[in-house]
């Protein structure tokens, strides 16, 4: 489980990490300098409304065609990460006793028309450890991503 909680640990130092590159782009975009773009990425309190700033300045008319295409891909890699990184901050974790096999349950809600189910059950299995370590990766090739598009199109830093 220790080992678990480390990897963990590691995919949201690294989410976090790259994330935050998102104010670069904030200012870049809005022309405006880094004080103010940590401003406005402080303001909004989620990830998602995060990306969607990001995208939504992209997609202005003023953006550069290339500049966009980049942007727009590097937030789509982004989006694509968030799925397990958000599972892995929004559950409960635990372990069987009898096997030491380590275990995630989902805190959500799923219901239809006649039932309600909440709290699914996952192994953290060798597949599953391979699942957040190749994240933590994308996550890395993500940043360094931005890095090079900030730096290529001259974006306040």
């Amino acid at each position: 489980m220790e080992q678990i909680l480390l990897l963990v640990g590691r995919l949201n130092y690294t989410w976090t990490n790259t994330e935050s590159l998102l104010i670069y782009l904030i200012a870049g975009l809005s022309k405006v300098d880094k004080e103010t773009a940590i401003i406005i990425f402080l303001t909004l309190n989620t990830t998602r409304a995060r990306i969607d700033l990001v995208e939504r300045l992209a997609k202005m008319s003023r953006t550069d065609a290339g500049c966009r295409r980049e942007i727009l891909e590097i937030t789509r890699q982004l989006g694509r990460e968030s799925g397990l990184r958000n599972k892995y901050n929004h559950c409960i974790y635990s372990f069987d006793p009898e096997s030491g096999r380590g275990m995630t349950q989902l805190m959500r809600i799923f219901d239809n028309k006649d039932q309600i189910k909440y709290g699914k059950v996952e192994h953290l299995d060798d597949m599953e450890i391979a699942r957040i370590q190749a994240s933590i990766s994308a996550l890395a090739e993500i940043n360094r991503t931005i890095w090079a598009l900030v730096r290529k199109h001259g974006f306040p830093t």
